[in-house]
């Protein structure tokens, strides 16, 4: 939500002053994000020190990231929900951060990596914790807080969040689709008083249209449906049920083809070789376009089905245990060393979901470069609740989101289509007419290859065997995308 480059020696007094888009003292500033429906505020607090404020400016619980400055002391705190990341790396005796990986360029070094999140990247076992892949930058999780001082920067946990464990029965007469109706909407209406134009990201999924039936209904002046549409009689299906959603509901839809931009694609982020995020989605060129047109259309806020498969799962918190990931031909020794400690220095226990915090550091700094805020209804602090108390067999093949279209009067082709979408062709493509010229670049000179993380002769073995095959195995496509987001930054 906000970028800063902070010297302890700048915030001794009160001497800040609003200069074109940010707040400066001494060579000190602060800039908020630049999107309409966040509010930004700095006052005196209490005592001695300055606090720094951005926030959703909407009615209800909202997100935040705040900065409290001290007499040679800088408290960097965030909220619950996650929406932006907020990466930090400290030099000497300044403290710089922002949401944007590639804004702290000059202070990454992709020959200085941390190996325990490299090992997590290559091998697709993610993690929310303070380790970004960059030695010495640090990612800021949620309800936690950055403490920069003379001594140095130190990352302060909260408790873990706690959780309704087990599912409760429901009341005689109680309807759970009335009442995950009611909720939604009430969750999406929040935003009515503080935006115009508003956007869904609608795919065609349970998801996605449950969230849609809420825009819809939550009394917004326009409402415009984004969304990317595969190739095939997949697409073709897939076609079809957007088409009636967006007619039942009355939106105004825009459709992007998935595989005209797959990933590596030249004009493309990576094609280019523009400055991002190495652990960057597969899907950004993609998305890319997608939120290109949305803010074409002047959306301000754009909601997503981020997180219906999370609050849907059949688990407790207590005893889900992640699956064990296949061996990587491809591994270096330092990565195969590094896979002993992909579960050490996590964050404690969040209010959201981790995959669905881990999906928004890949998938919302894009939007927020735009002036976009993208929201995530179905992972809503009060949702997430209501899911955990719900029984399983309303979760179960997401019964209760597919019972609410089949009671909105959509056909059962939208309420449990036979041939849901992915990506995975679209990967494929990407691999094959652009990925492959870019593995043998990779294979004559690598930073992966040369920092010990990838194998070459095992690489080169598998480029060969992937062009040979029906299915090019999907973890080349994050090896490349980690290679060349490096390269990137370097």
């Amino acid at each position: 939500m906000l970028s800063f480059r902070l010297r302890l020696a700048d915030i001794q007094g009160i001497g800040w002053r609003w200069d074109t888009d940010r707040w400066a003292s001494g060579e000190s500033w602060i800039r908020p994000a630049h999107a309409a429906v966040l509010d930004a505020e700095l006052v005196q607090c209490q005592g001695a020190g300055v606090c720094a404020l951005v926030r959703e400016d909407k009615d209800g619980e909202a997100d935040y990231t705040s900065l409290l400055l001290r007499p040679d002391e800088v408290q960097v705190s965030a909220g619950v929900f996650g929406t932006a990341p907020m990466y930090l790396v400290a030099v000497g005796e300044e403290l710089y951060g922002s949401w944007d990986l590639a804004e702290l360029r000059p202070h990454l070094r992709p020959d200085r990596l941390n190996s325990r999140a490299v090992a997590r990247t290559l091998s697709r076992q993610h993690r929310y914790g303070a380790d970004t892949l960059f030695d010495r930058v640090y990612r800021l999780t949620e309800r936690a807080t950055a403490v920069f001082t003379p001594a140095g920067l130190t990352i302060v946990y909260p408790e873990p969040a706690q959780h309704v464990l087990q599912p409760r029965s429901l009341r005689a007469g109680v309807d759970p689709v009335d009442a995950f109706d009611g909720l939604l909407t009430e969750v999406v209406a929040e935003w009515r008083s503080t935006t115009g134009s508003v956007g869904v990201e609608l795919s065609g999924g349970a998801d996605s249209g449950n969230v849609a039936l809420s825009t819809a209904a939550a009394g917004f002046g326009a409402v415009h449906t984004f969304g990317l549409l595969m190739d095939g009689r997949i697409g073709l299906h897939q076609r079809d049920r957007r088409r009636v959603l967006v007619d039942h509901l009355g939106l105004q839809d825009t459709a992007v083809s998935a595989m005209q931009h797959a990933p590596f694609a030249p004009g493309g982020v990576r094609g280019s070789r523009l400055p991002h995020d190495p652990a960057g989605a597969f899907y950004q060129e993609a998305f890319d376009v997608v939120r290109a047109q949305a803010a074409a259309r002047g959306c301000e806020v754009i909601f997503t089905g981020g997180g219906g498969d999370e609050v849907n799962a059949h688990h407790s918190r207590t005893t889900a245990e992640l699956p064990t990931a296949d061996p990587i031909p491809w591994f270096g020794d330092k990565a195969t060393q590094a896979l002993a400690q992909v579960n050490e220095n996590l964050a404690p226990i969040p209010v959201l979901p981790v995959p669905t915090l881990m999906a928004f550091g890949l998938h919302n700094p894009a939007y927020l470069k735009l002036g976009i805020w993208p929201v995530a209804p179905l992972v809503h602090p009060r949702v997430v609740r209501f899911m955990e108390q719900l029984p399983h067999q309303h979760k179960r093949d997401k019964m209760m989101f597919r019972d609410r279209l089949r009671r909105a009067g959509l056909p059962e082709s939208v309420a449990a289509p036979t041939e849901p979408e992915n990506f995975l062709a679209v990967m494929e493509s990407g691999l094959r007419t652009y990925g492959f010229p870019l593995l043998d670049d990779m294979l004559r000179e690598s930073l992966l290859v040369d920092l010990g993380y990838v194998d070459p002769d095992a690489l080169a073995r598998a480029r060969d065997h992937a062009e040979r095959a029906p299915v090019v195995p999907d973890l080349l496509c994050d090896t490349l995308a980690l290679e060349v987001g490096l390269r990137s930054l370097a």
